[in-house]
C-alpha cells in the first residue's frame, strides 16, 4: 500500500500529517500531500559494510585541474573553469538565456571529449534550430531526449562523456517514486542519483533549474546544498544585459559576476561592463551621478538617477529600482535630519540605469548626492564619481578596495572622485584624479556644489 506523507515544498521536510508551519524552515502553508511507493533499491538487502576512518594526511587528492569553458566571463564566475567531476546548478527565469549559454559552452569545449545534452523540455529539432542560429557545428555534442533517470544513467555509463547537461532537473523522474516529476521527492532523488553516477566516474555535470516567482530555484533547498556550484542568470526582461552571479562555489569565490549581452548570435561577453553601463550618459541633467560598486574583484561604474517631485497625496512615495528600498528610506531620513533638506513632502524615485541590482553600502553617498541634486535641481559634473558608505549620524565611512575603484574611474576618463576622508589618508598610489576626501554628507554636498 502506498504511503501518504506531507512534504514541505520549500525544504523537503516530511510529516505524517499536514502542518500549517514547517518545523524545518518555518515556512507557512508549504505542505502538500504526496503518495510514496518506493521500491526496494538495488543492493538494499546487502549487509552494511564496516568503514574505518582514514587520516586526512594519508588521503591522496584527485586531480583538481580545471577545464576552460572558452567563455571568459563564465570562467571568472566559476573560479577559473569547470572542475573535473563537479556538479553545477544554473538557475534563472524562463527566456533569460540559460539554455543558450549552456549550448554555447558545449561548443566551446570542442576537442575535450563527448558532451551529452539531456533535455526533457525540447526536442532534438528545437535544439538543432538553436544550434544553427548560434553557429554551432560540433560533432562531439550528443542529444538525448529523455526524462527517465534509468535511461539517462545507462547512457551516461555507456558513453562516458566529458560533460553532461541536464535540462531541466524538474522534468526528470524516477519510477522508484510514485509522485509526479518536479515534486520535492523527485528532484531530491534525481539529483542524488546524478551526483552518484557523475562523481564516481569524474564526469562534469551542469544542471539547469527553473526558478519560482520569488527568484529561488524551484524544488527543495537541499538541491542547492547537494551541488558544488550554484549560478543564477539574472536580467530584466526588457534589457539585453544579463548577469551571471555565483551564490555558492566550493572551488572559488561567491562574489564574482560575469556580464553578457543577449544578441541574435547568442550570449556575447562584456569584458568592460563599466564602459557599457555609462555609455549613453551624454548630457548632464540634475538627479544623475556615477557611483563605483564592487562585484567580487571587479569594479563597476554605474549611473544612479533620482527624481523628486512634490507629492499630491497625503503620504509621500518612495520607489527604488535596483536598490534596496529600506536603504533608500534610511538615507532620505539622514538627508532630512543631518543636511536639513525638507524631503517629507516629496515623492522620491531612485533608479539604477541598465537594470543592474546593487546591494553594496559603498553606493550610499551616491544615493544621498543624487537625491539632493534632484531636489535642488542642480547638476553634478558628469566627470565625477561618488564613493562612500553613510551612517545614521551622517558620517561617511570607509569602503574596501578603494584602489580598484579609483583605477577604474581613471581608466574611463573621470576627473574627480569624492571618497571618504579615512580612505584618502591610506592611499599609496598616485592617480590622475582630483580626489576629495569628505567626513560627512554636508562635506560631500559642498564638494559637488550642492551647498
Amino acid at each position: 500500500m502506498a504511503k501518504t506523507v506531507f512534504v514541505c515544498s520549500n525544504c523537503g521536510y516530511e510529516s505524517s500529517k499536514w502542518l500549517g508551519k514547517c518545523p524545518g524552515c518555518n515556512e507557512w502553508n508549504s505542505f502538500y500531500e504526496e503518495k510514496l511507493n518506493r521500491t526496494m533499491s538495488k543492493g538494499g538487502d546487502k549487509k552494511s559494510k564496516s568503514v574505518t576512518p582514514k587520516a586526512l594526511n594519508e588521503v591522496v587528492g584527485k586531480d583538481a585541474s580545471r577545464t576552460h569553458t572558452g567563455i571568459g566571463e563564465l570562467d571568472r564566475v566559476l573560479g577559473g573553469g569547470l572542475v573535473k567531476g563537479s556538479l553545477v546548478l544554473v538557475g534563472g527565469e524562463p527566456g533569460i538565456g540559460k539554455s543558450t549559454l549552456i549550448l554555447q559552452l558545449c561548443d566551446k569545449v570542442q576537442g575535450e571529449g563527448k558532451v551529452l545534452y539531456v533535455s526533457g523540455e525540447e526536442s532534438a529539432e528545437q535544439i538543432k534550430l538553436r544550434a544553427d542560429r548560434l553557429g554551432i557545428h560540433n560533432d562531439d555534442i550528443l542529444f538525448l531526449g529523455e526524462t527517465d533517470i534509468e535511461m539517462i544513467e545507462n547512457n551516461i555509463l555507456e558513453i562516458n562523456p566529458k560533460l553532461v547537461i541536464i535540462d531541466s532537473i524538474q522534468t526528470m523522474y524516477s519510477d522508484e517514486i510514485s509522485s509526479a516529476a518536479g515534486t520535492v521527492s523527485q528532484v531530491r532523488e534525481i539529483t542524488a542519483r546524478i551526483m552518484r553516477v557523475c562523481k564516481s566516474n569524474e564526469i562534469t555535470t551542469i544542471i539547469i533549474g527553473h526558478v519560482t516567482k520569488e527568484g529561488n530555484i524551484a524544488g527543495p533547498r537541499v538541491l542547492e546544498h547537494m551541488v558544488d556550484t550554484v549560478l543564477y542568470l539574472e536580467g530584466e526582461r526588457y534589457f539585453s544585459y544579463r548577469i551571471l552571479r555565483s551564490v555558492k562555489n566550493r572551488f572559488g569565490s561567491t562574489n564574482e559576476i560575469g556580464m553578457f549581452e543577449m544578441k541574435n548570435e547568442g550570449m556575447v561577453e562584456i569584458t568592460n561592463p563599466s564602459s557599457v553601463l555609462i555609455s549613453e550618459r551624454e548630457d548632464n541633467p540634475p538627479g544623475s551621478v556615477i557611483v563605483a560598486s564592487m562585484e567580487g574583484t571587479r569594479p563597476l561604474l554605474v549611473e544612479l538617477q533620482a527624481l523628486t517631485t512634490p507629492t499630491v497625496f497625503g503620504f509621500p512615495r518612495r520607489t527604488a529600482n535596483g536598490i534596496d528600498y529600506n536603504r533608500l528610506t534610511i538615507l532620505v531620513a539622514v538627508l532630512e535630519k543631518r543636511a536639513g533638506l525638507q524631503l517629507g513632502s516629496q515623492d522620491i524615485y531612485l533608479n539604477v540605469v541598465s537594470g543592474i541590482k546593487i546591494n553594496e553600502p559603498a553606493v550610499d553617498l551616491g544615493m544621498v548626492i543624487v537625491c539632493a541634486s534632484s531636489f535642488k535641481n542642480t547638476s553634478i559634473d558628469k566627470r565625477t564619481v561618488i564613493i562612500g558608505e553613510v551612517g545614521l549620524t551622517g558620517e561617511v565611512r570607509a569602503v574596501n578596495m578603494i584602489d580598484k575603484r579609483l583605477k577604474e574611474a581613471e581608466k574611463l576618463g573621470f576627473k574627480t572622485c569624492v571618497i571618504p576622508e579615512s580612505n584618502k589618508k591610506l592611499l599609496k598610489d598616485k592617480y590622475n584624479l582630483d580626489i576629495i576626501g569628505v567626513r560627512n554628507v554636508n562635506d560631500a554636498m559642498r564638494a559637488v556644489g550642492l551647498k
